[in-house]
């Protein structure tokens, strides 16, 4: 195939309307010229990346308008919101999947090109960092204060799965995701550079393990363990086994 002529037919002309609205030409380029890739895997390398902080932009103009329909008590509009974060974390995850075709040996000449950047510089994850706490003060003061309850009360003593557990739900939900998203991406770079090499900025790998520990609702993760707590203490810790 003349591999040129495809180079420009996936360009495109930028001249349709569509090319227009989705501004093609930038979009494409935005990518370094096919020329001076360091190898064939270094475009998709490029490109997932890329396409993470898309995700991640996506992510955080969501949540914005979550924290203001919460604060309004849209309910419905909210959950609406948050099975949107739900999909495009699961896209965020997902598409990590496909960096597990390149080879280590090709990883490190893509590495080189690097300079000493590292994935804890991205705007979009230091930008979803700072947007957890101001949720939940918003959670807590519209579905748990102005309604005078307690998580543990949405969870057990008072539940009756309305539309405080619903949003509490959502939420870890989104939670849960985001570590998995994080698990994923260390697990990624274990298959990549190995369990105790350095990173580019001279520091252990290894201290990524920290952040996988993070949760950005506690509340709604404690209350789990301590309803767990409180049945065991009915039923017992160990119980007799199922009878024939």
């Amino acid at each position: 195939m003349d591999r040129e002529q495809i180079y420009a037919s996936m360009a495109g002309e930028g001249r349709l309307d569509y090319e227009k609205y989705l501004n093609t030409p930038k979009l494409l380029s935005c990518q370094k010229p096919y020329e001076q890739l360091c190898n064939a895997d270094e475009l998709q390398f490029q490109i997932v990346h890329q396409s993470e902080e898309l995700w991640m932009k996506l992510i955080c103009y969501t949540l914005l308008e979550i924290d203001e329909r919460m604060a309004a008590g849209e309910t419905f509009k909210v959950l609406t919101l948050f099975a949107r974060v739900h999909k495009a974390m699961g896209f965020l995850i997902e598409q990590l999947s496909i960096l597990d075709t390149m080879s280590i040996k090709d990883y490190q000449a893509i590495r080189l090109q690097l300079g000493n950047g590292s994935g804890q510089e991205s705007p979009g994850f230091k930008t979803l960092l700072q947007l957890y706490k101001p949720l939940w003060l918003t959670f807590e003061r519209v579905y748990l204060e102005q309604k005078g309850l307690t998580v543990e009360q949405i969870y057990n003593s008072e539940y009756s799965h309305d539309e405080s557990y619903m949003v509490a739900e959502a939420m870890i939900e989104y939670d849960q995701l985001f570590q998995h998203f994080r698990y994923h991406h260390i697990k990624l770079i274990h298959r990549s550079i190995g369990i105790d090499s350095m990173s580019l900025k001279g520091r252990s790998t290894e201290i990524l393990n920290s952040g996988m520990k993070m949760q950005f609702f506690p509340k709604l993760w404690q209350i789990r363990g301590q309803m767990t707590d409180i049945w065991g203490g009915v039923y017992g810790v160990k119980r007799d086994s199922i009878a024939d």
